[in-house]
């Protein structure tokens, strides 16, 4: 490896960088979610959750606090953001994007989705391991 790239991947600016650029669907959801909480209301109602206004507080501070503390490793608990963020995410595949329910095409547009998230539990599995590195 070039020895540039090394020292950038090395670099206390990568790492952040890249915990920014890997919880950014996370927190962009939660400041959305904090201004239009209706919406994220209406998502859990229409997940069919129970008391949706509470289910919409807990996912909204799910992805904030979860991205910070992946961002922040703040007193070396990455692990536990990454760790609730992976959970989160692995619980919206049954209960937003249960592919296994629907008639092609959304069958497959939905199994894209829920592949997309398994994923990004690959991403948080790998923030939890680095966090407890740096």
């Amino acid at each position: 490896m070039p020895s540039f790239i090394a020292a950038f991947l090395e670099s206390s600016v990568a790492l952040i960088g890249g915990r920014v650029v890997l919880t950014c669907l996370f927190w962009m959801a939660g400041i959305f979610g904090i201004f239009n909480f209706s919406v994220v209301v209406q998502e859990m109602r229409d997940a069919a959750l129970p008391l949706p206004a509470t289910f919409a507080v807990a996912t909204i501070a799910c992805q904030l606090i979860g991205s910070a503390l992946i961002i922040t490793n703040f007193a070396g608990l990455g692990w536990l953001g990454a760790g609730a963020l992976g959970v989160f995410t692995l619980l919206s595949i049954p209960l937003g994007h249960p592919f296994w329910t629907y008639a092609e095409p959304r069958r497959q547009q939905e199994f894209q989705i829920a592949l997309e998230h398994v994923t990004v539990v690959g991403g948080m599995l790998l923030a939890a391991i680095l966090s407890l590195r740096h």
